[in-house]
């Protein structure tokens, strides 16, 4: 029997280890910070460049302006920080 998404998802989230800094990309990989287990302290990025992503918020409490990769509405975690590239004006 195939595994679900979640599964795969907790399943990733078990291996990590406290003080693990994880760059999660696209698809499962945005489903795994729902997952991380009590005590883990695990700082998350996300491929557009959030530093500290958290879970996906609870219902009716989603600010649309933190999305991860995916476009997915996410809750930042204290500390957390947003990384900009500047370039150069042409």
């Amino acid at each position: 029997m195939a595994l679900t998404k979640e599964q795969i998802a907790q399943r990733i989230a078990r291996e990590l280890q406290d003080g693990y800094y994880v760059n999660l990309g696209i698809g499962i990989p945005t489903l795994v910070a729902n997952y991380i287990p009590e005590g883990i302290e695990v700082v998350l990025q996300s491929e557009n460049g959030m530093l500290g992503m958290g879970a996906f918020p609870e219902k009716g409490h989603a600010d649309p302006d933190l999305i991860n990769a995916g476009k997915q509405t996410v809750t930042i975690q204290p500390g957390g920080a947003f990384l900009i590239q500047l370039l150069p004006l042409r």
